[in-house]
């Protein structure tokens, strides 16, 4: 079976950077498109950026020109480059990977916490 792990959380000051890397493991033969959401308490989760088979793009509108995701498919890992982080960034991140047939798969999560 599919499994995703999640890695590169933790506390960051404001206007700081941190890489979160997604690695999956198993019978991932082909995908549809990789991605990362977050939620915040008390709030619905929310699509930050999303990288499909093809290299195309999309962004969240509060996180264009700060957050840059990437993927290397050789060892089905995919990141998620965070710069210039600010505190309404805080939330626990889960990394996605979608199947050419839809299936979608979601890691554990990894709390990201921005404050002075």
């Amino acid at each position: 079976q599919v499994q995703l792990v999640e890695s590169g959380g933790g506390l960051v000051q404001p206007g700081g950077s941190l890489r979160l890397s997604c690695a999956g493991s198993g019978a991932i033969f082909s995908f549809d498109a990789m991605g990362w959401y977050r939620q915040a308490p008390g709030k619905q989760h929310e699509l930050v950026a999303r990288i499909t088979s093809g290299g195309s793009t999309n962004y969240a509108d509060s996180v264009k020109g700060r957050f840059t995701i990437s993927k290397d498919n050789a060892k089905n890992t995919w990141y998620l480059q965070m710069n210039s982080l600010k505190p309404e960034d805080t939330a626990v991140y889960y990394c996605e990977l979608i199947t050419l047939k839809g299936r979608e798969y979601w890691g554990q999560g990894t709390q990201v916490t921005v404050s002075s």
